[in-house]
């Protein structure tokens, strides 16, 4: 019997899991080959232009904002919004955003695995 519970346990907690990997786009883009140099050099624009906004999404990461005032606060809110609806507009990925990993763990398989414990232990 405790094999049977063992083993139901197992695959109740692989199943609960899903790793990021699983929720990943399979779309990719893709860039086009062209050889004339107007197209390199936008392609280099637009890359200058990412990663400055990258790094301004980084330096307001960093910043210490118990020190700023509210209103500071706020232009710092819109600036960070801005940002990102424009890298979202531009289909370019966020770097800085980090809110997209982790385990998730629904409510309903939180109760399982706290009652399979409590009867297993």
């Amino acid at each position: 019997m405790r094999k049977i519970t063992l083993t139901l346990m197992a695959a109740f907690l692989l199943l609960l899991f899903s790793p990021d990997q699983l929720r990943a786009d399979t779309e990719t883009a893709t860039i086009p080959n062209k050889v004339e140099t107007e197209t390199s050099t936008t392609e280099t624009v637009n890359s200058a232009e990412a990663n400055a906004r990258i790094d301004r999404l980084m330096e307001i990461k960093v910043m210490d904002v118990s020190t700023l005032t509210a209103s500071e606060k706020r232009v710092l809110r819109k600036e960070v919004r801005s940002i990102r609806s424009e890298m979202k507009a531009n289909g370019e990925t966020a770097v800085a955003d980090s809110r997209n990993n982790g385990i998730y763990l629904s409510a309903g398989g939180l109760i399982i695995v706290i009652l399979l414990l409590v009867l297993l232990l």
